[in-house]
Parts: C-alpha cells; sequence; structure tokens
C-alpha cells in the first residue's frame, strides 16, 4: 500500500496554521486528517496540565506522530498543525519526530509570520496572551529541515494552501 503524505504546519501561535489546514480541508484534489498540538492537549485534563504542563504536552505529543505515521502507514495523508519547541521535556524534538516518521513521507513546512503581526493577531483572538508567539519562537528548534515556506502576512491561507500542494503533491 502506498503511504500517504504527512505535512507538518511548524510555526509560532497565530502564525497561521490553523486557517491553512482549514484552507487545505477545503479543497477537493487532495484529502488529509489532521492532527494537531491543540487536540492531543485536549487528552490531558486540566489538572494534570497545571500540575506539570510540558511532561504531558510532551507525551502527547511523541503520541500525536504515533498516529500520524498510522495514517500514513494506511495509505492517509495527514497534516500535523503544531510547533517543534525545545524543551528538556521533550528533547531532542525535532530528531524525535524525525526518527518516528522516518519511514514516512514527511515535508515540514515553515509557516511563517512577522512576530509583530502575531501579536495583533494573538490580542484579536483574545485566547492566546499578546507574547506568546515571541516566547514560542525563542524554543522553537533550530536547524530543522524545511521542504517549503509560506509567509502568512503576504498570502490568503488559500494561497498558502495551494502553494503547499502544488509544490509537494506536483
Amino acid at each position: 500500500m502506498k503511504q500517504g503524505r504527512i505535512i507538518f504546519l511548524n510555526g509560532v501561535t497565530s502564525a497561521g496554521k490553523t486557517s491553512i489546514v482549514e484552507a487545505l480541508q477545503e479543497r477537493e484534489d487532495i484529502f488529509f486528517y489532521v492532527v494537531a498540538n491543540d487536540l492531543f492537549q485536549e487528552m490531558v485534563g486540566e489538572k494534570y496540565l497545571r500540575e506539570n504542563y510540558w511532561k504531558y504536552l510532551s507525551d502527547v505529543i511523541i503520541m500525536m506522530y504515533h498516529t500520524a505515521k498510522l495514517f500514513s502507514e494506511h495509505g492517509k495523508n495527514v497534516i500535523i498543525d503544531g510547533i517543534l519547541v525545545e524543551r528538556p521535556e521533550i528533547a531532542p524534538h525535532y530528531e524525535q519526530l524525525v526518527e518516528i516518521l522516518k519511514s514516512c513521507p514527511l515535508d515540514i513546512v515553515e509557516v511563517y509570520c512577522p512576530l509583530e503581526i502575531c501579536k495583533k493577531r494573538n490580542i484579536e483572538r483574545g485566547d492566546r496572551y499578546e507574547t506568546q508567539s515571541e516566547e514560542q519562537s525563542v524554543l522553537m528548534a533550530k536547524n530543522i529541515e524545511y521542504s517549503m515556506k509560506v509567509d502568512t502576512s503576504i498570502y490568503s491561507p488559500t494561497e498558502c494552501a495551494d502553494a503547499i500542494v502544488k509544490e509537494l503533491f506536483a
């Protein structure tokens, strides 16, 4: 069976990852299942997240990668809506992702947006704090091998989705 592709959208909060996911899922030509940090975080009770946020989040992130691998092995295309952060609880995060998904067709897409715009988006959203994107940018893994980059300050989510499909599914 042909494996499904895994597209990891990597970027800080409010960079536009989820908007791109929604645009990709609106397409008629390619179907994607979605796994996301936010969805997997909901698997952990609030009590445990308050108690040791990074320990439990790290556990479910690794399980999310195994879930994406399972979908791929069954011929399903997958989008991972996440962020590759380097924290002691999950380090080396990027290397773990690559190791878990080494047998799968994996493309990592950098979802870029200037931090000042992310800050404004965080304020408008109301469910993120103002400096959250900046704090995450400091924690992001370095030396990631990206397949491509999209800039959501220049292009709409639909334009970014079109570029991803054109570049990675040509």
